[in-house]
């Protein structure tokens, strides 16, 4: 069974502070809590903003 529930309590802001970032960079407004309101295409461009930014450090990890 899978679970989103982050296990170390300083990857949880961490990980807060990435999505904000990626939101921002997209042009979605994220409040700090409940963001069940947006819409399907702002959750989906936020989360596919957040995977370029992970695919780009990697990326840039391996030169």
């Amino acid at each position: 069974m899978a679970s989103n529930k982050i296990n170390v309590p300083a990857a949880r802001a961490a990980m807060d502070k990435f999505k904000m970032e990626a939101a921002s960079e997209v042009g979605v407004n994220l409040k700090q809590g409940y963001n069940g309101d947006l819409t399907s295409k702002q959750a989906g461009s936020v989360g596919g903003q957040m995977v370029k930014k992970m695919i780009e450090a990697y990326e840039n990890g391996l030169k």
